[in-house]
């Protein structure tokens, strides 16, 4: 096998729409687009349209040389020799350029402005490969003629292996190896794509995406953009993903949404699921109970250590948090707290009656937000819970969620970064 031999590199804005000439030099149309096919090595150019209102291509093992002055044909033209574009090719012109992109590498939306190419030659055969795509303002003012007024500007690229087309037009390879490379990115990183998206995009985009990375997507979005998004949606996978959501953001979407919207949700979910959800939406907005999630731990007061251990690997994946543990009796009367590391720690006979700490800080769901907000400050607390007036606990509420409400407009970072540091602030069995 020969090597590949780098013979050229150009840009597509640099032949589009100049000449095609044959081997005598007779003019056999113009460079329109290229028809490109992504393989399991790289994206290549499998023919070239030369004339307007026809799909026939001419094929790239035609194709000799290209300067400035366009494209030369090995052979004298004949219509006969063109071929049809096939399925599992696009033309790059009409995909790429111009058009919005999702950089995977940077997780940004950027815009197509010129696509740099290459022509290699390999085991005796030439070929154009698209290499990367232009996002800067250089390429747009190549495309202007003027790149000169930009020539001490940096070129900005992204290579074809970050790039990822809001309209999927490539091969199923390709969407494959597109979906793999998506599952790498951070869900706040996806969410910031989508809400960069417009409406159809955000419908076409959300349908790549499987449906954990579209939960996990959605928790980390604004509520507004999330009752855009589960509007998009028909109704069947939108019931599906507000039924794997904590049941409390799940309750702020339904409440956005009109109440035949809601309900004809709410009953396509699972009953336990709609359940949970119901008894959420029925809180005023500015109360304990509308920011309270009831994905709790809680452990009947009778389990020793070990026992409870056990039975915390079977309810862990479902709940919210699990720094704190709360013990109930057999009518879910809330008895005590401990946390995560006492329950580790103890000796594995030891009953959580032994363990827990009796005198626990609750909240009534009527509470507003501002009880709420000062509860958990004032005890250093990373989870509050919400009992009624028989104290039986209905729900808990986090330190996160209380964070989001008070800075809604600070970046999430900074919203994690509060709540780190109030962890390590934490201290004794309820704090920690």
């Amino acid at each position: 096998m020969e090597d590949l031999k780098l013979l050229g590199e150009f840009y597509f804005s640099q032949l589009l729409n100049k000449p095609i000439r044959d081997a005598d030099g007779h003019r056999v149309g113009r460079l329109l687009d290229m028809a490109i096919r992504w393989d399991s090595v790289s994206p290549h150019v499998t023919g070239i349209r030369y004339t307007k209102g026809a799909h026939d291509l001419i094929p790239i093992k035609l194709v000799d040389s290209w300067d400035h002055n366009g494209m030369r044909l090995n052979t004298l033209f004949n219509p006969k020799l063109t071929c049809p574009i096939h399925e599992d090719e696009t033309f790059i012109g009409k995909w790429l350029l111009d058009k919005q992109i999702i950089d995977l590498e940077g997780s940004r939306i950027v815009r197509v402005n010129d696509i740099s190419l290459s022509w290699v030659a390999r085991e005796g055969h030439n070929y154009i490969v698209l290499v990367a795509v232009d996002i800067g303002v250089r390429g747009l003012f190549r495309r202007l003629g003027a790149e000169f007024l930009l020539s001490r500007l940096d070129n900005k690229f992204v290579g074809c292996q970050f790039i990822k087309p809001l309209e999927n037009r490539t091969s199923a390879l390709q969407l494959t190896r597109e979906k793999e490379q998506l599952r790498q990115l951070h869900p706040a990183d996806i969410a910031d794509l989508i809400e960069d998206m417009d409406y159809k995009q955000r419908a076409a985009f959300l349908d790549s995406l499987d449906s954990q990375q579209a939960i996990d997507a959605l928790t980390e979005m604004e509520l507004d953009v999330q009752v855009e998004v589960i509007t998009q949606m028909d109704e069947e996978r939108a019931s599906d993903i507000l039924e794997e959501m904590p049941p409390d953001e799940a309750a702020d979407i339904l409440s956005e949404l009109s109440s035949e919207k809601s309900e004809e949700l709410l009953s396509l979910m699972e009953s336990d699921d709609a359940e949970d959800v119901r008894e959420l939406m029925q809180y005023e907005e500015d109360t304990a109970g509308s920011l309270m999630t009831t994905e709790f731990i809680g452990l009947p007061i009778w389990l020793t250590a070990e026992q409870a251990i056990n039975e915390l690997r079977r309810l862990a994946p479902e709940a919210e948090t699990i720094y704190y543990l709360y013990v109930v009796d057999e009518q879910e009367t809330l008895e005590g707290v401990l946390s995560l590391r006492e329950l580790i720690i103890a000796s594995p006979e030891t009953t959580l009656k032994d363990l827990m700490h009796t005198k626990v800080v609750k909240i009534s769901p009527y509470d507003d937000h501002e009880k709420v907000a000062d509860t958990i400050h004032k005890y250093g607390l990373l989870a509050v819970p919400v009992v009624d007036d028989q104290d039986h606990i209905l729900g808990i509420i986090t330190v996160d969620d209380v964070l989001e409400l008070l800075m809604p407009d600070r970046p999430r970072v900074e919203i994690y970064s509060t709540l780190i540091a109030r962890r390590r602030q934490a201290k004794g069995g309820h704090s920690e």
